[in-house]
């Protein structure tokens, strides 16, 4: 169900109309043209906005200023440039006209196709003169709204790098790599590399770089930048946009010589009958408020609007981001930004993340808004800035109390595959609640952006009533590819985060780190509660390290290798784990990195375990009763819990449950994901 639009309309209210068959000669007031072809609605937003500046300019009374809402017809709405709004254009809504299928694009239709057969192969070819001239390049397109097929080699699946140059630990992990040995087995087709890109994983990043040469004497490939890490054996990669292999339909490849792209179409396409669109611009809409002047941009309102085609490219020197992809800007981009609202819209046929908010955002609202469809990631709030010092801004420049509500965000991470779902930066007070968010090949949520225990922005986030799954593997079966992952995952110092309510499952890390709940490099005083965590390949929770971190009331259920993982110890207490249930038939119950117990401050008490195997219930090395005289889980008890059906997930407790023992009996009360 749609959520419904809220505005500050009144008797006073402008209405203005957009539509394909419109004129920007014509005055805007009407839907549609009239008999006489003399008036009619504009043919373009860029008429609408300037003509709504201008009227704002001419009367704008603080206190009766009227608020406008332009109505947009349907079609696709190609733009040369971004939209830019400023603080003169607030209290405009922008909406579709009842309903109708509105798409505004940053990008533009290929035309002008030719067929032609390339060594028997029957292609269509499209000469783009600005690809020739190295005005435009895109590594996406899509025909008739579908993404279509990059060539890609392997076709499915990745190879494994078998060594690099430098096997020692003569340089450190964050030192990037342009080359490294190939196994003898991969890469025996020949083929011109002249415009082939590799994507190499490795830890939790991607690299992208275009190939320079391969040395197959020698089993050597050679690209034109440093990878973002130091990469290593076994992990895994790809190459794309290579012509010999462009031989299934729906598959393309673009010549960046010649500006020619090609594209293998099914035997029913027609080639004047296809919408054919690739990206231009990496951005669709600016918010361009200055809150270091206090001037901001308000109460702006888009509502069922549908926003596509975007590319953003990395530098030539740069291969990729450190992590989640955080150098990808967003199809929408706010500063000093309030109370403006996104309402029933698509970001879909993305190369970005969808909305970007930063500096001076405040009071803003998602709703209801689907993410679909994304080459990186759904949502970014807050600045990247690792070491905040808070004192260096004013609160003018601070984000906070934003609300992303009801949407679903998926099938993200395309291009950029460390994109994330919801990412919150340098930000506070802001609201995560009841969102669908799936198929990332990274973490669904991250909160914060300071490592270790420093000063930061980042607290008093609420994420709660979130289902959250298929992160790390895809539920078309791809995946994992990248390591060191949570359904949620946080960092750095976070007073008054909340963490509750929500169901992770199906969260998978490549070589390690498939968690449901992730407290990494600084993780403190937050709160996890309430949650359902299952089907994870390294356990439903793991703190990295932390301080006063407390995590209750919660189901752990059918980590593969272990359930519980606490990896540094630390001279203060790094976590509460109390009134949880643990339910698991593989692995060890807890895994503790650092050997030496003695090390670490814990309180593990009022939990329940079982292993559904009745096999011995471990810890590291110690047995259960060894692991209670360290003084851990006293009051815990070894018990099947007698969920309703756990084989159907279905986690309710029959009421002679003797979780009841370890004060769930309130965990219902409250009915998930209402």
């Amino acid at each position: 169900m749609e959520a419904k639009i809220k505005t500050n309309m009144n008797k006073f209210t402008l209405k203005f109309y957009v539509a394909k068959n419109g004129s920007d000669r014509w005055s805007g007031k009407i839907p549609s043209p009239d008999k006489n072809k003399k008036d009619g609605p504009f043919l373009t937003l860029e008429k609408a906005i300037y003509i709504v500046r201008k009227l704002k300019k001419q009367t704008y009374d603080a206190k009766t200023n009227k608020h406008v809402i332009v109505f947009i017809r349907t079609g696709i709405y190609f733009l040369s440039k971004p939209l830019v709004f400023t603080p003169e254009d607030s209290d405009i809504t922008f909406t579709n006209y009842k309903n109708e299928k509105v798409i505004i694009s940053g990008g533009k239709s290929i035309e002008k196709w030719e067929k032609t057969n390339v060594n028997g192969k029957n292609l269509w070819k499209a000469k783009i003169p600005e690809v020739k001239n190295k005005k435009w390049y895109f590594s996406q397109i899509w025909v008739n709204e579908k993404r279509q097929t990059r060539t890609r080699y392997p076709k499915k699946g990745y190879f494994k790098i078998e060594q690099i140059q430098d096997p020692s630990n003569k340089t450190n992990w964050q030192t990037g790599q342009t080359n490294f040995y190939f196994k003898k087995t991969d890469l025996k087709e020949a083929f011109n590399v002249d415009n082939t890109e590799i994507v190499i994983m490795n830890k939790w990043v991607e690299s992208r770089a275009f190939i320079k040469n391969i040395d197959r004497k020698r089993n050597i490939i050679s690209f034109d930048r440093p990878t973002v890490f130091k990469p290593e054996a076994e992990d895994i990669y790809y190459l794309e946009n290579i012509f010999e292999f462009l031989d299934s339909p729906h598959e393309w490849y673009l010549n960046r010589q010649t500006g020619t792209l090609y594209y293998l179409p099914d035997r029913d396409e027609q080639i004047d009958k296809n919408e054919i669109i690739a990206p231009v611009l990496s951005q669709i809409i600016r918010l361009e408020g200055k809150p270091e002047k206090e001037k901001f941009v308000e109460n702006i309102i888009f509502n069922g609007l549908i926003f596509s085609h975007t590319e953003w490219r990395l530098s030539t020197i740069n291969s990729g981001s450190d992590q989640a992809a955080v150098s990808v800007p967003g199809a929408v981009y706010g500063k000093g930004v309030k109370k403006c609202t996104f309402i029933n819209c698509h970001f879909i046929n993305l190369g970005t993340y969808g909305i970007e908010i930063v500096d001076g955002c405040s009071n803003n609202k998602i709703i209801g808004c689907q993410f679909s469809d994304l080459g990186a990631g759904g949502i970014k709030i807050g600045e990247s800035i690792r070491t905040f010092d808070e004192k260096q801004k004013t609160k003018n420049l601070h984000t906070y109390s934003n609300s992303i509500s009801n949407c679903q965000i998926h099938n993200g991470g395309l291009l950029f595959h460390s994109a994330i779902g919801i990412w919150i930066g340098q930000s506070y007070k802001n609201y995560i609640r009841h969102n669908h968010i799936h198929d990332f090949y990274y973490s669904g949520i991250s909160i914060g952006w300071t490592w270790g225990y420093g000063p930061t922005l980042a607290k008093e986030n609420i994420v709660e009533f979130n289902h959250i799954h298929h992160i790390g593997v895809l539920s078309n079966g791809d995946g994992p590819i990248l390591s060191d992952m949570g359904g949620i995952y946080t960092l750095g110092v976070q007073p008054g985060t909340l963490i509750r309510y929500n169901i992770i499952h199906d969260v998978a890390g490549f070589k390690y780190g498939g968690w449901g709940i992730y407290f990494d490099e600084g993780s403190s005083h937050i709160v996890a509660e309430n949650n359902i965590v299952y089907y994870t390949t390294h356990g439903g929770f793991h703190q990295h390290y932390g301080k006063e971190n407390i995590v209750r009331n919660n189901i752990f259920a059918f980590a593969r290798d272990q359930q519980i993982q606490i990896t540094k110890s630390e001279n203060h207490l790094s976590f509460t784990f109390e009134h949880n249930i643990v339910y698991y038939n593989k692995g060890k119950l807890i895994l503790m990195i650092d050997a030496d117990f003695k090390k670490y401050i814990l309180a593990f008490d009022y939990n329940l375990y079982w292993n559904e195997t009745k096999s011995e219930i471990t810890i590291n090395n110690f047995t259960f009763k060894q692991w209670q005289k360290k003084g851990m889980d006293k009051h815990s008890v070894i018990a099947d819990p007698f969920f309703s059906a756990v084989k159907n997930f279905d986690f309710r407790l029959r009421r002679n449950s003797p979780a009841f023992k370890t004060g769930f009996k309130d965990f219902f009360k409250k009915r998930l994901l209402q």
